[in-house]
């Protein structure tokens, strides 16, 4: 990976490890260290750093800080700053520059002058990980220092800025910037995988390749250096290499009966070690395994693995019912329907009230008809959605009212008369004959009762007397008590819509996404056992932890904020508060001190504290008590605790209630002052002091008066002025602002004529013990220790103001002598518990076994390694030998520069078996091969003198995302994303699947612009929104910033333009406005051909690994062209061709007057992966033919590697597919010895293919127009999804599949011509043959080389060609090289 200077890494990654714990940390660090320039080594540089950084962090941070140093954690992140910076672009001959509004200097005299006309100039767009200075004034100018943290220029600069910053001038933001690139360093964090290869069928290459790598170690002897020395000796030295080397790895085939214990044995092997050795004895056996020989609560079954680290009312008139109303008699009732497929989109229509819509609206509210005509449609179309509406009528709930003249009132009489006289449906179609658009009338209501009810009188059921007036002011107080917002509301399952999603269009398209999202759920519950059919779904829903009494935004949040309670100093009192206490000791001075009000003394755990903020010597704080106090009085749970914040400045006048209470407080029991204190909260008594009534008119029974009066008439107001800072200087409230702190989560401050009642108490409650108040006190309980409350509330400050990961669980075993590993934690320190269930003979050990080492020695932990055996074994169950490269800390070399970093080595290797090399990353990594002189896909050791190295790179950094259309709710196939930045909009661009509208662009640290492509994709539709992206959700622009090596995944939602509603993206008379080249998914150098029509080149595909296939895949490519006059353009899978391939690849596209492209894509995520190479690569012969290619391309061939081309393929071009999506040769069935093995004849085949023929993968077409049109891409991967699973099925994956969905995606048979194979089809149909392919014959087992050699008779000569073709590059080569020396 591209990397710095080494006072970069040293300074830089280390600043962005303090900005993830806190800006303030960062500032503080950045501060300490502004200039450290000076002439120390690597290593000096290092140990001053993590000496200065240990002031701000905790030892086990500083451990996590060197571990992410050796990651190069943060590289991504500060590379990301030098594209940004890159974009400015900087000022030249600057080392440090300034940018005020897009004016950059480096000349800290012109600062000022540039800060003057910067309100002329835009202001910066700032991202979510820049570096504000804290402080800073955000109406002033934005000055941004772009810069190397820790040099004098950067210094200088700062300085400069931060006398502005303290003029309140500015807003100062600090980006990383190096002026000059560092070499590349090595990273880690991944796997290697050497994989035992079938050598079943030979495909090696015979093409020798020259070594010169002179390191070479077996069992300590450097065999390189010892053949330098003693070259009399080479010999000698090979024969004592080769002794050592199969001495150690001798591999002899197991019998089965040896094979069914292997999990149980190596088990045995790691249980018996020592458990200091034990994590590196199961790591041994795990990755060299070819040569060594929890169900319950957990959900694992024998073989699995898993790491746990600290295991983290109102009657509602519904309109129908689906599971009692006769017209969804003909639905299932069955919860298990749930889990039977459809296809995706379908609405499942299953007799349960799964989805419930509640409409709550003022009728004379203006197009109340239209919203209610979407529900009207949702019934109407057998919708399974259960509709409410009656009681959610928001009206006049005045006593006397007459319907005859208030509108709304008329509309809910005349409903409840429907109703009662007919039923709920037809009250419910009244409705439609309501006018669309402008106010209900009373006129309305009556015309519809007249119509439809012609003999009764109208003035009886509408007027002041009306006897159906039920559920009026029932509904107005269901409305207040929810506290949704302003009218109309419409809940889904009790979540209300958004306001933007009430328009009539826009809730259609709403409800049928949330139904299609909470099947899902529903889905995981039926699965799971949690809902059956017994159960009624609607208390299933009610009984959900997220389900509260009441909608209070401010309380339900998720923004939050919570005050640091984590300082242990036991700060109390209030004297000289203001003066001597910094922020977290002001903090915990007002904490200790705090005297609290319970519902009964006593000393019970209360895992819910309030602290009540206001001037309760005004109605709103009084209020804000008085509700709290009302809330304490029903729930043990609670304890409430008073902070005042006077309006006025502080006199005995302006504070008789608060000295009241405070004062009670201090002096009387709990339950005294708690009675006493609630009469201070009540308004008659304010009114009463106010006029000048003796407070202790108001004393309760029981109360110290004397004593009372004493603290009450006291002359120093200590306790106010600490309030008064407090609420100042920590809380940040104005004056007299009120505000409810629960649990150290701050809510407010609250507006002034804000509601904040006792229910919303009750909610603050109800969220607390639900997710965290209940399970702290539970811990705590156990501690047995004194001011338990108080724990509860820090720990749960603590904790909830943490990001949110993944729940934890609770696991339990009931023995752990024999089967665990145990390694206990030091004595004394917190530790973190680690829990792995592991079966050491599976690739999850491979990884599992380094990482926990890794771990142990970062953090102090209480270990446990369960094994999970699967037993009765009947093949090896790894067949790889594997390394992960993982370090805890960054290392150096002797001359304490910094080593070039990890790497993955395979010592003492075994010489017969043929190995495959295989690369484990990061899901969003993309790397390639980019040195080696080996074959990495056929690496045979015996023929192997010195060692096989390989450097990979990577290459780009994946950003995913998923797409839909707002109208409809689906994928928008077809539709084309682009990503580049505002000078170069265009750098890759990719397609929309259907498969969760999933698309992938390749990208690298920086900030991106995401647009729709210009042409058809930007004609037809525009952005609506997005999410996870670093812009503001309405904003046009979309940028991606790019920052970590992590995966990054956005959302985007799309609409069509209301002109264009009625066209598609993938129809098939229209073609793609193609703007711009195509770097799809690549950025390869291409030929400079003239441009040629599309419809005159073409297109051919092929994929190879391994130098063998790679020889074939030359020379397939030289056949085609010796057969052509049309223009041919090569499309090759980049992912695993070599370096070699890739190096020759440009000057055989010159000598021969061919175009190119690489292309890539990445497996995603969510489809099934595989495991073994040539299975990967045979799904990419199939699985994305959708997406690789541009919509341009018509028509794609694929070739394979190993054929020879015998004609023009612009015959195979215009074939006529006759509708078909795709043409594939059928095998031969001429040569009859062959009859044995053709499988296709009987069993499984014979009967899917009901008479079809069974077809050959090495040719076919493809019509991408009509592929991409009935979405055949996402049906073969929708159907590989489901077969794949089961490991015995698609065992030619790239050719089962296709034959499979022959049903769904037909095939046209192509002529039998087009493909000739000697191993099915006979002698005399070769020379009609328009190509040969070098299938394998399963009866010879014959090596592919000598096959291709014997049955093609031009083959050699086309190799001869392009070996020729490789000498004079390597000579012109050899040549500039000597020209350079």
């Amino acid at each position: 990976f591209p990397a710095y200077e080494t006072a970069t890494f040293i300074f830089s990654f280390p600043s962005e490890f303090m900005a993830e714990e806190s800006q303030e940390k960062f500032w503080d660090f950045v501060e300490a260290n502004q200039n450290i320039e000076g002439e120390h080594d690597d290593q000096a540089y290092y140990d001053l750093i993590m000496k200065r950084a240990s002031a701000l962090l905790s030892s086990v941070q500083l451990n996590m800080l060197k571990f992410a140093l050796s990651l190069r954690a943060y590289s991504a992140t500060v590379h990301s700053f030098q594209q940004i910076a890159s974009t400015e672009p900087p000022p030249s001959g600057c080392s440090a520059f300034l940018s005020i509004h897009g004016e950059k200097t480096c000349d800290a005299e012109k600062l000022e002058a540039l800060l003057k006309s910067a309100p002329q100039r835009t202001k910066p767009y700032l991202f979510k990980g820049d570096h504000k200075y804290p402080g800073s004034n955000p109406d002033a100018p934005v000055v941004i220092l772009y810069a190397q943290f820790g040099t004098a220029d950067f210094q200088k600069l700062h300085q400069v800025i931060l006398s502005k910053v303290n003029e309140g001038s500015v807003t100062y933001v600090l980006r990383h910037y190096l002026p000059s690139r560092g070499k590349k360093v090595y990273l880690s964090g991944y796997g290697v995988e050497l994989a035992i290869k079938s050598q079943e069928y030979k495909a090696k290459d015979d093409t020798q390749v020259q070594e010169n790598d002179p390191v070479d170690e077996v069992q300590g002897f450097l065999f390189g250096k010892l053949k330098t020395l003693y070259p009399e000796l080479k010999e000698q030295l090979k024969e004592l290499r080769k002794h050592l080397v199969e001495s150690t790895n001798e591999m002899a085939p197991l019998k089965v009966w040896q094979m069914q214990d292997l999990s149980f044995q190596t088990a045995a092997r790691i249980l018996a070690a020592p458990a200091v050795d034990a994590l590196n004895v199961m790591k041994d056996l795990s990755q060299n395994f070819p040569t060594k020989f929890f169900k319950g609560t957990l959900g694992l079954q024998p073989g699995d693995s898993a790491l746990f680290i600290n295991g983290l009312h109102i009657d509602l008139d519904w309109i129908n019912n689906l599971e009692t109303d006769y017209r969804y008699s003909s639905w299932p009732s069955n919860v298990q329907e749930l889990l039977r497929p459809t296809f995706p989109g379908v609405i499942r229509q299953i007799r349960k009230n799964f989805h419930n819509l509640v409409i709550i609206l003022d009728p004379t509210q203006e197009n109340t008809v239209e919203l209610l005509s979407v529900a009207e449609m949702f019934y109407a179309n057998n919708i399974p959605l259960r509709l409410v509406i009656g009681l959610v009528f928001v009206v006049s709930d005045e006593d006397d009212i007459d319907g005859m003249q208030d509108a709304g009132v008329a509309l809910v009489r005349a409903y409840n008369y429907i109703t009662e006289e007919v039923d709920s449906q037809n009250a419910f179609e009244m409705f439609n004959h309501v006018p669309v658009g402008g106010r209900l009338s009373v006129g309305d209501v009556v015309k519809v009762l007249e119509k439809k009810f012609p003999y009764v009188e109208v003035s009886s059921v509408l007027g002041a007397d009306s006897s159906y007036d039920s559920n009026r002011k029932e509904g107005r107080a269901y409305y207040e008590q929810t506290g949704v917002g302003p009218l109309p509301v419409v809940m889904y399952n009790g979540i209300p819509y958004q306001r933007e999603q009430l328009d009539p269009d826009e809730l259609e398209t709403v409800t049928m996404q949330k139904i299609l999202e909470t099947t899902s759920f529903y889905q995981r519950a039926v699965y799971l056992g949690e809902l059956a059919t017994d159960h009624d779904v609607v208390d299933f829903i009610m009984n959900q932890p997220s389900v509260v009494p009441r909608i209070n935004p401010r309380v339900l949040s998720t923004s939050r904020t919570y005050l640091d309670l984590s300082d242990t100093s036991k700060y109390e009192g209030f004297l000289n508060f203001n003066f001597f206490l910094d922020h977290p000791q002001k903090l915990m001075s007002v904490a200790n001190s705090m005297n609290y009000m319970t519902k009964k003394d006593d000393a019970y755990i209360r895992p819910v504290t309030f602290w009540v903020v206001g001037d309760f010597d005004k109605p709103s704080g009084r209020q804000l008590l008085y509700d709290a106090i009302k809330h304490m009085k029903t729930s043990n749970n609670v304890r409430l605790g008073m902070i005042n914040n006077p309006s006025a400045d502080v006199s005995a006048e302006t504070t008789r209630v608060t000295r009241a209470i405070w004062s009670a407080m201090q002096t009387q029991t709990a339950n005294n002052a708690k009675n006493f204190i609630t009469k201070m909260a009540k308004e008659e008594t304010a009114a009463a002091l106010q006029k000048g009534v003796d407070v202790s008119e108001f004393a309760v029974g029981g109360m110290d008066l004397s004593l009372f009066k004493s603290a009450y008439e006291a002359s120093k107001f200590n306790f106010l002025l600490s309030h008064t800072a407090y609420c100042r200087d920590v809380l940040k409230l104005k004056k007299g602002q009120r505000a409810v702190i629960s649990n150290g989560r701050i809510i407010g401050p609250l507006e002034e004529a804000e509601v904040f009642n006792q229910d919303d108490f009750l909610l603050l409650e109800s969220i607390i013990l639900k997710t965290s108040g209940e399970r702290i006190k539970s811990k705590v309980q156990n501690f047995g220790i004194e001011e338990d409350s108080d724990l509860v509330m820090k720990v749960d400050a603590l904790l909830s103001s943490q990001p949110k990961g993944e729940a934890r669980v609770e696991y339990g075993f009931a023995d752990d002598r024999y089967s665990a590993v145990k390694i206990r934690p030091k004595e004394g320190d917190v530790y973190f518990d680690v829990v792995a269930v592991v079966d050491p003979v599976t690739r999850e050990a491979q990884k599992l076994a380094p990482l926990l080492l890794v771990i142990k020695q970062l953090v102090n932990v209480n270990l446990r390694v369960f094994m999970n055996c699967q037993s009765k074994l009947s093949e090896m169950p790894l067949k790889s030998f594997y390394r992960y490269v993982l370090e805890p800390e960054v290392a150096f070399q002797a001359d304490g520069s910094f080593s070039p970093g990890p790497i993955a080595k395979f010592l003492d290797m075994p010489q017969s078996p043929l190995f495959t090399l295989n690369l484990n990353t990061p899901e969003s990594w993309m790397v390639e091969s980019v040195h080696t002189r080996y074959d990495l896909d056929n690496i045979y050791l015996q023929e192997v003198e010195n060692i096989v190295a390989a450097e990979y790179e990577l290459e780009h950094l994946l950003l995913e995302g998923h797409c839909f259309d707002v109208s409809s709710g689906q994928p928008p196939r077809g539709l084309q994303f682009t990503l580049g930045t505002e000078s170069e909009p265009v750098i890759v661009d990719t397609i929309v699947m259907a498969n969760l509208g999933y698309f992938q662009l390749k990208a690298n640290p920086g900030a991106w612009i995401l647009k729709l492509r210009k042409g058809r994709s930007d004609e037809i539709y525009k952005i609506y929104s997005h999410d996870g992206t670093d812009s503001p959700a309405d904003s046009d622009d979309i940028v991606v910033v790019l920052n970590n090596f992590k995966s990054r995944i956005i959302k985007v939602k799309v609409q069509k333009k209301p002109d264009k509603f009625s066209e598609e993206l993938l129809s098939d008379g229209t073609e793609e406005n193609d703007t711009g080249f195509w770097n799809s998914l690549t950025r390869c150098s291409k030929t400079e051909e003239p441009k040629q029509d599309k419809e005159d080149t073409i297109n051919i595909f092929s994929v190879a690994s391994g130098h063998l296939y790679e020889r074939f895949l030359r020379i397939m490519m030289l056949s085609v062209l010796k057969h052509t006059k049309t223009p041919v353009k090569f499309w090759f899978l980049k992912n695993y061709l070599s370096p070699t391939f890739k190096e020759f690849i440009p000057h055989m596209a010159k000598e021969y007057g061919f175009q190119y492209e690489l292309v890539q894509y990445k497996w995603p995520r969510w489809l099934h992966q595989q495991t073994e190479k040539q299975r990967i690569i045979w799904g990419y012969k199939i699985l994305f033919l959708d997406v690789l290619f541009p919509l341009a391309v018509d028509k794609i061939l694929f070739v394979d590697a190993d054929q020879i081309v015998r004609t023009d393929l612009k015959e195979l071009r215009d074939f006529d597919l006759e509708g078909a999506p795709y043409g594939y040769t059928p095998f031969c069935e001429s040569r009859r010895e062959m009859d044995g093995y053709r499988f296709w004849k009987s069993g499984y085949w014979a009967s899917h293919l009901a008479g079809r023929k069974y077809h050959i993968s090495a040719l076919y077409v493809v019509d991408l127009k009509k592929f991409r049109k009935i979405a055949a891409g996402d049906r073969l991967r929708g159907q590989y999804q489901g077969l794949s699973q089961d490991p015995n099925s698609l065992s030619n994956l790239d050719q089962d599949l296709p034959n499979n969905m022959i049903h769904q995606v037909p095939i046209k048979s192509l002529p039998q011509e087009w493909l000739w194979c000697e191993t099915w089809c006979d002698d005399s149909s070769k020379k009609s043959a328009k190509t040969i392919d070098l299938c394998n014959n399963p009866m010879t087992k014959e090596p592919k080389l000598q096959a291709a050699v014997r049955i093609v008779a031009e083959w050699t000569d086309y190799d001869q060609e392009i070996k020729r073709l490789q000498a004079r590059i390597q000579d012109r080569a050899n040549h500039m090289a000597k020209c350079l020396t």
